[in-house]
């Protein structure tokens, strides 16, 4: 078992971003793939690949990315690039925008060629941090928050570049987060619940639902936003992480 650093920024991370022809991970399949792995914030390596779906582009996704029918033609399918992609994911923690798209694609892919998803990485998702923090803007979307963060997206939609740009915004995003590799992980699970939560409770429009979801974003509010987490004076910072959401109480 791979050994990973206590400080996630010195955590090897391979960020991640794929492009499909729709949305089902099980129907739908990658067009290309993108992989740009940092070291502390500063990239060491770019790569990526087309990849021929063996089905036809449909036109919603040539407007969205430019890539067509042509471009992947002679591209390789992806049982031929799963051994670079796999060795790319090995031994790093991982991150994609929107985390678990990129991954449910990858893993199916990769699970047709042979391969598995490295289940014992830690993961990173910057749209559950980008959610708790930029509440007050209306748009999430990679293009815009980059743009929020003075990022550069030199070509929106196209895989290595989503990678580099979503790489770009977790590392703007570190001085808000926890040192700790565990700590950051128990967050990021707590925010992404409660985000189910209450997107779940505004498309069902339960009062209860949203009661429960005001009540845990208060409860995680207390951990603190910013640099210096509000622990209280009796708890070391994993326990107040624990204590900090209801569910975990119990």
């Amino acid at each position: 078992m791979t050994a990973w650093p206590s400080d996630w920024r010195d955590l090897r991370i391979a960020v991640l971003d794929v492009e499909t022809t729709g949305f089902d991970a099980v129907e739908e399949r990658i067009i290309e793939v993108g992989i740009v792995t940092f070291e502390r914030g500063e990239i060491v390596e770019r790569w990526g690949a087309f990849v021929n779906p063996g089905k036809t582009i449909p036109d919603a996704v040539i407007k969205l990315t430019g890539i067509t029918d042509e471009m992947v033609a002679s591209a390789p399918p992806f049982e031929e690039v799963a051994g670079e992609v796999s060795e790319r994911l090995t031994g790093v923690g991982i991150s994609a925008y929107n985390l678990s798209f990129d991954r449910s694609f990858v893993r199916a892919e990769l699970g047709r060629a042979g391969y598995a998803w490295p289940d014992d990485a830690p993961c990173l998702d910057p749209l559950v941090f980008v959610r708790q923090f930029h509440k007050e803007h209306a748009s999430k979307k990679l293009g815009a928050v980059a743009e929020r963060l003075g990022v550069s997206l030199e070509q929106a939609h196209r895989a290595v570049d989503d990678a580099e740009a979503a790489g770009r915004v977790l590392y703007a995003l570190a001085d808000d987060l926890p040192d700790s590799l565990e700590e950051l992980l128990i967050l990021q699970a707590q925010w992404e619940r409660l985000q189910e939560r209450e997107m779940a409770a505004w498309r069902g429009g339960r009062r209860g639902d949203r009661d429960l979801v005001l009540q845990g974003s208060v409860a995680s509010q207390s951990v603190g936003l910013g640099p210096a987490y509000l622990y209280g004076d009796d708890l070391d910072p994993l326990r107040a992480l624990y204590l900090s959401v209801p569910d975990l109480q119990r």
